[in-house]
């Protein structure tokens, strides 16, 4: 399987889901996995290194840098993409990408987002493993 294809303006919480919100150090998307950097902002989360794979959420709106970003941290979320129930989801090698964790290669930093629940439905539960995957 390949990283969700996302649809920005479909991208949204349902009753009862955990949302925050910072300062997008980079330009984002509604819909792409976020984390805090170290200078405080938020920028696109990838699985390339463990820094980079340690996301805080999903991105609620689009922004460029500098500007205020919404976030999703945990319970029911529209990614704006077709989910497959019961798909493991998480921070893929694409800045910004979710897809199905059983993707991820050797080397890569493993973030669990959450579970597909419906076919338009994520139940987000980060888990930030800090743990490449083995050969």
């Amino acid at each position: 399987m390949a990283d969700l294809v996302i649809t920005p303006a479909n991208v949204l919480t349902y009753s009862g889901a955990q949302t925050e919100s910072g300062t997008a150090g980079e330009a984002v998307t509604a819909g792409e996995t976020l984390y805090r950097h170290t200078d405080g902002n938020l920028y696109r989360a990838d699985c390339s290194t463990a820094a980079k794979a340690r996301a805080v959420g999903i991105a609620l709106n689009s922004a460029a840098a500098g500007q205020p970003v919404a976030y999703a941290k945990a319970g029911g979320l529209n990614p704006g993409a077709t989910v497959a129930v019961g798909t493991i989801y998480g921070v893929t090698d694409t800045a910004g990408g979710i897809g199905p964790v059983s993707d991820r290669a050797t080397g890569d930093y493993i973030t669990i987002l959450g579970v597909g629940t419906t076919a338009s439905r994520i139940e987000l539960a980060i888990n930030r493993s800090e743990v490449a995957t083995a050969a």
